[in-house]
């Protein structure tokens, strides 16, 4: 059976089942959210740009925003047959890619998208198993529907499994 690698592009998401691969390139400050069941065998990634919503009026891509993406994904694993007690979580990004004199972490996205999806995980009771959040460079987020494995590709760097 051949595998496909599906690509999530930034603001969007997808699903997949055994043996295809989920694939998201240029996390930067955006965090790539890898949601599965390993139990019924169903994978989904979300490629979030921006922690929240509210403040928005152009709401066109509820899948650009952690609070609107996550709910959306877990939907989308349902609707695959994933069952709610056995999701779990693996998160990736969140990178400060531009540095600001000040320090000041209102102005990095990065932080705030990494914290958004940390609490909207929670508030679905959703662990969150392993993450490679933060520092200063991009990263590339693969998930393998058949083995539930998620790896990171930097640049420069070993692959590494999450």
């Amino acid at each position: 059976m051949e595998v496909r690698e599906i690509k999530v592009g930034i603001g969007d998401l997808n699903v997949a089942t055994p043996p295809d691969r989920l694939i998201t390139l240029g996390l930067g400050s955006c965090v790539g959210i890898a949601i599965y069941d390993s139990v019924n065998k169903v994978a989904g990634l979300a490629h979030i740009m921006l922690p929240d919503s509210s403040g928005f009026t152009n709401q066109s891509n509820p899948m650009k925003f952690a609070d609107k993406a996550i709910p959306i994904l877990i939907d989308k694993l349902k609707q695959m047959g994933a069952k709610e007690r056995y999701l779990k979580s693996k998160i990736a990004g969140g990178a400060s890619m531009f540095s600001f004199p000040d320090k000041n972490s209102i102005m990095d996205i990065g932080v705030r998208n990494g914290v958004a999806v940390k609490k909207v995980l929670e508030e679905y009771n959703i662990p969150i198993l392993a993450e490679d959040l933060g520092g200063n460079f991009g990263r590339t987020m693969i998930v393998e529907s058949d083995t539930m494995k998620v790896y990171i590709r930097t640049v420069g760097r070993e692959i590494k499994e999450l």
